[in-house]
């Protein structure tokens, strides 16, 4: 893997939300040690125009963000994907392709924002929380010596991320 990025899958059910703030999040974080990309089992067709707008917020471009299905990984010119990561528990208990080359899984739940009701305000608080949580499991992602640590050790610390992550918040 020396000098490779290491290449991230994001799932979420919808590709609306939590696994499009997560892309945007870990290719910012990476600083070119990570590649990442998002998918959905169910695209809705559309990123939510709330993470869009926090996403502008926090200075990432978005014009390129698009809700995808998760085939477009599993065909045969698809990029490599290292790592796929679940962040809703939705697309953890679904049947997932087959994916090339065999990549080291883990769920990291997380609830989702698209699903909050309230005022606009509480709706937005949501998005927040959410993106605080991702952004607080991917800084311990990329602190990971990935080019240095063995696929099943690499996968018990990734998920272990998820694990520790989700019990402090």
């Amino acid at each position: 893997m020396a000098e490779e990025k290491y290449h991230v899958l994001f799932l979420c059910t919808g590709n609306s939300a939590r696994s499009q703030m997560a892309e945007c999040l870990l290719n910012r974080l990476g600083h070119g040690r990570f590649h990442a990309f998002s998918a959905g089992s169910h695209p809705t067709g559309a990123v939510h125009p709330l993470a869009l707008a926090l996403l502008r917020r926090h200075d990432y471009a978005v014009e390129g963000l698009r809700s995808k299905d998760w085939n477009e990984f599993s065909a045969p010119h698809a990029p490599r994907i290292d790592c796929v990561i679940t962040v809703c528990d939705s697309a953890a208990g679904e049947v997932c392709p087959v994916w090339p080359g065999e990549p080291i899984t883990a769920h990291w739940g997380f609830a989702d924002p698209a699903a909050a009701t309230g005022s606009e305000a509480e709706r937005k608080s949501a998005f927040a929380d959410v993106y605080r949580q991702l952004h607080e499991h991917l800084e311990m992602l990329v602190r990971l010596p990935v080019e240095q640590l063995d696929r099943v050790t690499l996968q018990e610390q990734i998920r272990e991320i998820g694990r520790r992550a989700t019990q402090q918040n």
